[in-house]
Parts: C-alpha cells; structure tokens; sequence
C-alpha cells in the first residue's frame, strides 16, 4: 500500500538545533526543533527507552544516528516500515522507505505521537507460528452478578494496600532506625544502653516503633543493631477491568455505583451501560493507541481536510503493524489482541484549536466542527481497515459481530450527514464506499476508537494543558511565562488588544503609577528611593505583593513605618491602607491568575477567557463519540479528597446524563497537605513479668508507688434491671408542668430518664420523649452524665423563667436547663447548679422531722423507700433514727491540761476516783493544789 508524500517534504526544511539535557548523573547532546521545550524532549528520550528494537530478517531498517539519542524516532519509524514489509503490506523498498519517511516527519512536525509500547512480552510472530493459545475476546464483568461486584471488591482491596504498603513500610523503616540510633548515641555500659528500663530514649523509641506495627522481635533485632536499609516495594498496579451495569440501578445509586467508585479511584475501571460498549472498552486495554494533534494540524494545514486524511490513513497503517509486531503484557491480552485487533486514533487538543480558531467550547459551531473531524478520521480509518481485509484477511471476531457492525456503520454514515458540515458529508462518501468493502471482505478491526490518550503522550504532542497562559523557554534555557498561543490567536480572531491581554495576565512589574499603591503613596509613609529600588526588584519575580516587600530592611520597618519587623502578619496589611487599595495595585504589578475577569476583551471574545468546565468538556467529547467504536475514556476527575459517596454520586450522575461509558480519577493529595493533631497521651507500659534478679545480687529496697491502670471500657450497652428505682420530680418552668421520672442502676447510677410535659401540642411532647430516649441511650452505652449536663444547661428557649415545686432550683432558662440542672444537683452533687438553697441542707440527705420540744424525731422510712418497689418487705413500724447529729445543747467538758508525774516525769497523770494515778508508771503520788 503506497502512502502519498506530504509531510517528509515539509519535515526537511523543520530546523534543528542541538541541545543539552540532563538525564540522571549526565549531560547528553540531542538535535531537537527549536519549538521542542525540555519537558517535550525528555518526554521523547524517555519514550526511547522502552520502544521495541527487533527487526525482521529483511532490509530496510535504519540505525539511529550516533550521537543522537532522538534518532530513536526515525528508527522506530524505519522497523515498523520494515515489519510492514515484512507482513505484506508494501510490495518494494521504495514504498517501505517513503511510509517511514512519511510517519518519523508526521511525529517531528508534532502533528502525531505514538502511545506507550513495550520492549518485550508475549506476542505472535508476525511471520510464524508461535502456537499461542487461540483468539479469543476477554469478557467484561457483569455487574448484575455477585461475581462482579466480588471482583471490583477485590480490585479495591488491592488499591488499599498499594496505597498504604510503601507509607507503612516508611514510616516502619523510620521507627527502626530511631531504635538503633538510641542505642548507637548512648554513652554507657553496652548492657545498660540496650536496656529500655535504663535507657530512656530506647524506650520511647521502641514505643514508638511498636505502635508502627513492629513486632518485639524486630525491636530487639534493631536494638542489636540488625536493622539495615529498607528498599521500597514495587507493587505491580491492579489490571483495568471493564463492566456493565444497568443504566437505571446506577443512576438510582445501587451498590454497582458504589463497587465502581471505591475500585476505580485510579481510573482503572470503566463502566458501560450496554453489554456491546463494554465489550469495546474490554477490548480497549489491548489496544495499538495513537493520538493525533488537531492544533499542529491548524497551525501547518489550515482547513485543508486531505492533511487530516492523509494523517489518518498513515496512521491507521501504523497501528496495523503495531497490532501485528508489538508485544502485550499477557498470553490473555494477546489472544484478545489478534481476536479483535482495537486500535486507538485519539483526537486530541480539541479545546486548544477551537480557541485558536476564536470558537468557544460550549458553542454549537465548535461541536459540530469537532464532530465533522471525528466523524472524518473515523471514516478514514474504517476505509483503511476494510482496505487492509482485503489484502491481509479480517480480523478472527468479524464474523461474529458482522451484522451488528454494519448496521453500526449505517447509523453513523445518517449521522455524519446529519451534521451539515463539509467534513461530515465527506466522512459519509467515504463510509459508504467503505460500507460496500466490508460487505465483500470485512473489516480487519474490530475496534476503532477515537478517544483515551496518556499524559505522556500529550506531553510529547507539545500540549501542556495551560488556557491562558502556558510557558516558553528561552535560549539559555530559563522558562517565562507567556501568552498561550491559542488564546493568542483567539483574541486575534476578534480584534483584541493583546499587549492589553498580557498585561492584564502578567501585570507591568511595576508600582508606579499603580491605583491605591503607587510611588508617591509610598513615599508620603516613609520610602525613599532606596526602599523603592528594593520594593521593584522584588516586584520581578513576585508572586504576592507582600513577597515584593520582604526585602525591606528590618530598621526601616522598625524605626520609619513603627512597626513589629518580626509580626507574622503581612506588613502591606499593616501599613494602614484600604484592601480594595492593595487589591488594585496587586493586580496591576503582578497581574491574574486568568482573563476571566479581564473588563477590556472585546464582546465576542469573551466567551473564549474562562477555561472550559468539565461539564462543556464531556459535552464536547460526547458529540464525538457516535463516531467512535469505543466509549469515550476519559475519567471524570475528582479531588483527592472526595469520599467514596461522593465518587459513587459522580458515577450516577454520568448514568443519569446518558453518557456511554463513565471511569473516574481521583488526583493525588497536596504535598503540603497535614493534618493537625493535639498532643497524644503517653501509651501505657505492657504488663510483663518482671526477670528473676540474679542470687549474687543484694536485694534493693523497693520503693512503694502508686500506679495507675488505663482500664479500655467495653463498649456495649449495660441495661437497667427489670425493676428499678428512682424518682419522680414535679415542677413547673413558667407555668408549664413538667415530671421528670427516673431510673438507677443497683448502684444508684442513673440509666434512664423519662419527660412528661401536660397541655403542650402533640409535637412538642413527642421531641421531648423521643429526646429522654436518646439520652437515656447514651448513659446506657457509657456517656457520663457530665458531658449531657455540661452541654445542656444554660441553653435558652422558651418556656423559661421561674420555678415552683422543686427545693433547689428556682429559675431555668430553657426546660432542658432546668432538666439537667436538677439531675446535676441529684445525682452529681454538683450544688453550683442549684440558684436556691433547700428548706434544710443535710450531709445525709434527709430532711429531719422535728417535735413539740425541738428535738429531731425518727422519721417513717416509706417516705423514702416505695412500698410497691419493696413489695412491701418494709414494715410500717421501720423508721429512719437521727443519729450521727451532734447535740448542741449539751454542756462540754471543759479543757484539762495534763499534769507531769512526780515518779517518771511523763505527762499521763489522771484523775481518777478523787485521786491522782499515773497511767504510764501506776503511781499514785498525792498532789495538792
């Protein structure tokens, strides 16, 4: 097959210049294009390094340059000419020569870029057989079985532990260390250094290291100084899988949304709602992908439609050979590859040469260009693979799906016409002379996809992602920031003023003349010509307005502006100016962060300033998709910290918007992201026996001490025995009557509270019972009465205000202030909650019953224990006696002062009997006086 020559003759006169990289310990010299930047070139050499390099015995190929490390790319380009050959696709040497010739100039005029390719792996030969196991598809799960939803499970689980292996393993490592290292810097006995009872810094640091999960073991191998360097663990990722739901179960939120979401955070599974659809995307992961560059195609072609024929065509040649002589990761992979020979043709850049053509994303123009592209390359592509049966045979899986495919093909040739466009109706002359191939023939492929390029390959497409702005490299080699050449060319298209455009993006680098900030602002607080000479450098490379002013000198700030030169506070928010003041002159030194905002843009160039959402994104690539074999695979991107639900709504919302396919990606966290925690408490020593002292070794005295244990409460609910005790307590809270009913443990704890409330509205009675539950839950499952006191006293809501019937409390703010105060008072002593003294205060708690004579008389005990609850085991005659209470009105002895004993000196004489005994010696000395 002969290919035309269009892009060798316009990569000849593509200049090169060398240059310098530094890859790894080295410095390399490559020839690159002058518009490559570094990262592109790195991209490329990296690329390099893990193409394959085997040929067949044929000639043809070519070497690459010495010297030249991104010769790589015509050597590439000459064996897969050479395997071309070699499989029967061009008849001599000179067609052979021209499609390498023709696919090295596509990729060095940035018009294409190869995906990622392995060195080696398992593959059919080209040319023999290597009697690998028949072809055959790989089949998508099926959510609809428990299988599926197992093996997403089971896909989950192995992200968790990639995720955490190598983090535990650091942070382990880290442990370790700190272990050894607290023995190494011990100055003392070796015995005594490796002793964590002797040596303080061991022990913490074999806490520390046991509570990173190392075991005793390996503590006390890294005490004896075993420990050695840790390598990281290289987990192989978990293989993208492809499913099929339900449409209406996903959009509802069933558990297959859920599966997806917690299984594809990596983007790896994707989820199709019809069983064909998936089947494409199974068929996707063994793919030959390429991606086309439509802004590199603007910038050299035009609207010329042959350049992206021409590309199209030499490239869908190209995948046919990758597919024949390149390599798949598993026997699977490749029996599914010879089955149905997919390949991937992505269009990328699509916002990118939209802008630079003036046309806003979200603008039925700019859908319906975007679709005649796809619908064109995808008819190119259906072309050259019915072409390609013809000569080499179809694919194993056609006959299979013929019927389906061409009925397939009859609905996108109505839709290609459907678009009224130039490229749609040439798309459709060309599928309806495809059309009559296939009928004849087949199709070589299977799968013809127009979407799912890496990053890599963006990134070696020049494609850096930027919408305003983007950067250039300057010849020494210092990357600037600068106006996006698209957004450039846009605003051109509608007669706006670009050096306005960058001014407003970069800001002028400069004060003066700057609203609410400007030199003469300055100089009336104080700056003079030295300042301001500091204050504009730093404005050169300032990303805020206060890291232009961090220059300033420490006296100055001190002694001229009076301020504190070491305040964490930004000095521009302390120098007394307004913000709208500092905001304006922020934004004409430095600039914005876009063009969103810009007030000057000319009308119709104002859809073009703002990045495109997600959402105008999908609705873009959507238009594309009734072109492509295969459902768009580009993930719905999500933070790093949204939570499986959140993912799982994500995937419903796909389901519920129609799309054909959905895979999600979660980005990776911040680097600078950390979390704030308080202090930890000291973990507590584990018991252990302690060691038998040696017999040799005098016993110590043992000093006693007082150890507290940490004793973890089983969280479970302790319930309240079947009959209880308590008490009930009327009152009323501004008028409203209120009983509170409690119940005790055996002990006297309080486990259970009741409310009742009379003559209130139904709702308001149900919120308080239904609120006594709750609490009465949670003192049953451990929470102290504290922590329900603390948080609800003082609350304020009506009905507040005075309170009658009960002794110690005679005012509450709210019914719950009242409530807990009472309970507080009750059961916790906690008498500051009480704003009323009771009629007696008593240490035992029983108001005294006083007689005729004023004397305290014994009191029935049924006015304190219920006679039902005691089923009567109380007798009426059992009462409650006044003892333990002091009788005031008894005389007191008066205060005796002891008397020596004349015999033995000691102060223990007594009198006794009328006579003087001493109760140490037992004399009896008669004393007078």
């Amino acid at each position: 097959m002969r290919v035309p020559s269009r892009f060798a003759t316009l990569a000849r006169t593509l200049r090169r210049s060398p240059r310098e990289i530094e890859r790894g310990a080295e410095v390399i010299q490559v020839l690159a294009p002058a518009g490559w930047s570094t990262a592109r070139v790195e991209a490329w050499l990296d690329w390099a390094e893990s193409r394959p390099l085997d040929l067949p015995r044929i000639g043809g190929a070519a070497n690459e340059p010495e010297g030249d490390p991104l010769g790589a790319i015509d050597a590439w380009a000459a064996r897969l000419a050479a395997w071309g050959r070699a499989i029967g696709l061009f008849g001599g040497a000179k067609d052979t020569v021209a499609f390498a010739e023709e696919l090295a100039a596509s990729v060095w005029l940035g018009l294409a870029a190869p995906g990622p390719s392995r060195p080696h792996g398992v593959r059919a030969h080209p040319l023999t057989d290597d009697r690998l196991p028949p072809a055959g598809l790989t089949p998508p799960l099926d959510l609809r079985d428990p299988a599926g939803l197992q093996a997403l499970a089971a896909r989950a689980a192995a992200l968790r532990s990639r995720a955490l292996a190598n983090d535990a393993l650091k942070a382990l490592d880290e442990a370790l260390t700190r272990v050894t290292d607290a023995v190494r810097r011990c100055e003392g006995p070796p015995a005594a250094c490796s002793d964590p009872r002797r040596n303080p810094a061991l022990a913490r640091a074999a806490w520390a290291a046991r509570q990173a999960g190392a075991s005793d073991a390996v503590i006390l191998s890294a005490i004896a100084g075993a420990q050695g360097p840790v390598a990281p663990l290289e987990l192989p990722a978990p293989p993208p899988l492809a499913a099929f739901a339900e449409r209406d179960r996903v959009a509802a939120g069933g558990p297959e949304a859920q599966a997806v979401a917690e299984a594809g955070r990596d983007g790896g599974v994707a989820l199709a709602f019809s069983l064909r659809d998936a089947e494409r995307l199974a068929m996707a992961g063994d793919a030959a992908s390429a991606a086309l560059s439509l802004p590199a195609l603007d910038q050299l072609f035009g609207d010329d439609a042959t350049a992206l024929e021409d590309l199209a065509r030499l490239w869908t040649l190209a995948l046919e050979i990758e597919l024949s002589a390149g390599f798949s990761a598993t026997a699977q992979g490749e029996s599914a590859r010879r089955a149905a020979r997919p390949m991937l043709l992505a269009l990328t850049g699509a916002p990118e040469a939209l802008l630079a053509r003036g046309l806003s994303v979200e603008s039925p123009t700019a859908v319906i260009e975007i679709a005649g592209r796809s619908a064109l390359v995808s008819a190119v592509s259906t072309q050259t693979s019915a072409a390609l049966a013809q000569r080499l045979g179809p694919c194993p899986g056609w006959e299979a799906d013929a019927a389906e495919a061409l009925e397939e093909l009859s609905v996108r040739r109505a839709e290609a016409l459907a678009l009224d466009h130039p490229l749609g109706a040439r798309a459709a002359e060309l599928l309806a002379g495809a059309t009559e191939t296939i009928r004849q023939a087949g199709r070589r492929h299977l799968a013809l996809g127009l979407s799912a390029t890496s990053a890599e390959t963006v990134l070696r497409l020049g494609l850096d992602g930027g919408w305003a702005r983007s950067v250039a490299e300057t010849g020494d080699g210092e990357v600037v920031d600068v106006l996006a050449p698209a957004m450039a060319s846009g605003l051109a298209a509608h007669g706006a003023d670009l050096g306005a455009a960058e001014r407003r993006l970069f800001g002028r680098r400069t004060l003066a003349e700057a609203p609410g900030l400007d030199h003469e602002a300055l100089r009336a607080l104080g700056f003079t010509d030295l300042e301001l000479f500091e204050v504009e450098a730093g404005l050169t490379h300032a990303e805020t307005l206060e890291d232009a002013f961090r220059g300033l000198d420490a006296g100055f700030v001190r002694d001229v502006l009076g301020l504190d030169p070491g305040s964490p506070e930004p000095l521009t928010a302390r120098l007394g100016l307004a913000d709208e003041a500092l905001k304006s002159a922020a934004l004409y030194a430095l600039g914005a962060r876009d063009l969103a905002d810009w007030p000057e843009a000319p009308a119709g160039a104002r859809p073009l300033l703002a990045p495109p959402t997600a959402e105008a994104l999908a609705f873009l690539a959507s238009a594309c998709e009734p072109f492509s074999d295969i459902p768009d695979l580009t993930p719905i991107r999500l933070d790093w910290s949204a939570d499986p639900h959140a993912a799982a709504r994500a995937v419903a919302r796909a389901a519920a918007d129609g799309r054909r396919a959905v895979s999600l990606r979660v980005g990776p966290p911040d680097a600078s992201t950390e979390l704030d925690l308080p202090e930890a408490a000291p973990a507590p020593a584990r018991e252990a026996a302690a060691p038998a002292p040696p017999p040799e070794r005098v016993a110590e005295r043992v000093a006693e001490r007082v150890v507290e244990r940490v004793v973890e409460r089983e969280r479970a609910r302790r319930k309240l025995p079947d009959r209880r005790k308590g008490y009930i307590q009327k009152a009323a809270v501004g008028g409203h009557k209120v009983y509170i009913h409690t119940g005790e443990y055996e002990d006297g704890e309080l486990g259970e509270i009741f409310i009742d409330m009379h003559k209130e509205g139904a709702a308001f009675r149900s919120l308080m019972n239904n609120f006594a539950i709750a609490i009465s839950i949670g003192l049953q499952y451990g929470v102290p009465l504290d922590e329900f006191v603390d948080a609800f006293v003082f609350t304020r809501f009506e009905p507040s205000g005075r309170v009658t019937g009960n002794d110690s409390i005679r005012s509450a703010t709210s019914i719950l202030d009242y409530i807990f105060r009472e309970l507080g008072v009750s059961y916790l002593g906690r008498t500051e909650l009480a704003n009323a003294d009771p009629d007696a205060l008593n240490p035992d708690g029983l108001t005294p019953r006083v007689g005729e004579d004023g004397e305290p008389e014994a009191v029935p005990a049924a006015r304190y224990i219920s006679k039902g609850f005691a089923r009567g085991a109380a007798p009426d005659n059992l009462v409650v006696l006044p003892f333990g209470r002091r009788d005031e009105s008894a005389p007191r002895p008066a205060n005796i002062e002891p008397e020596a004993c004349p015999a033995c000196g000691d102060f223990a004489l007594q009198n006794k009997g009328g006579g003087w005994v001493c109760d140490a010696c037992g004399a009896a000395p008669s004393m007078q006086g």
